[in-house]
C-alpha cells in the first residue's frame, strides 16, 4: 500500500470481513485466506479509485457553476461505483454488449457482429444488463 492510512483500513476491512462470516469455515491456511480477502478489497480499492480520477477528470472542464457540489460527487461517485459493480457481475459478452449500447451508441446488429452473436442475443445481454441496473435501483429504494 502506498501509505500507512490504506494499510491499516485494508487490514482492519480485511478482518471485518472474516468476522461478519456466517459461518466460519475450517480453513486449513488462514494466511492464504486473508491474503485472498485483501487482494480483492486492494483490488476493489484501486478501481474505487480510478473510476473516482475518470469521473474528476470528466467534470474538470465545467464552469464552477455547473459543477457538482462535493454532495452531489459523493452520491454520483457512490452511483458510479454500484453501477460498475453490478456490470462486473455480468458475464464478459453482456458486459461488453450492454457497454457498447450504451456508451458507444451501437445498434443490436453491429454489437452482434463486433461480439460474433446474433441481434436477439445481443437483446438477452442487454436485458441482463438492464436487470443489473434495475437491482441498484431496488437496493436504493
Amino acid at each position: 500500500m502506498s501509505n500507512l492510512a490504506d494499510a491499516e483500513d485494508l487490514a482492519s476491512e480485511t478482518f471485518l470481513r472474516v468476522i461478519v462470516l456466517p459461518e466460519l469455515p475450517a480453513i486449513a491456511m488462514p494466511r492464504a485466506f486473508l491474503t485472498t480477502i485483501a487482494k480483492r478489497l486492494i483490488f476493489n480499492l484501486w478501481r474505487r479509485r480510478d473510476l473516482e480520477n475518470a469521473y474528476l477528470n470528466a467534470i474538470a472542464h465545467l464552469p464552477e457553476a455547473q459543477a457538482p457540489s462535493p454532495e452531489e460527487r459523493a452520491v454520483l461517485l457512490e452511483t458510479l461505483e454500484a453501477i460498475a459493480t453490478a456490470l462486473d457481475a455480468l458475464p464478459g459478452k453482456a458486459r461488453r454488449a450492454f457497454l457498447m449500447s450504451q456508451l458507444d451508441g451501437l445498434t443490436y446488429a453491429e454489437i452482434g457482429q463486433q461480439l460474433g452473436v446474433s441481434a436477439s442475443m445481443v437483446r438477452q445481454y442487454m436485458a441482463q444488463g438492464w436487470q443489473a441496473c434495475a437491482r441498484i435501483r431496488a437496493a436504493d429504494a
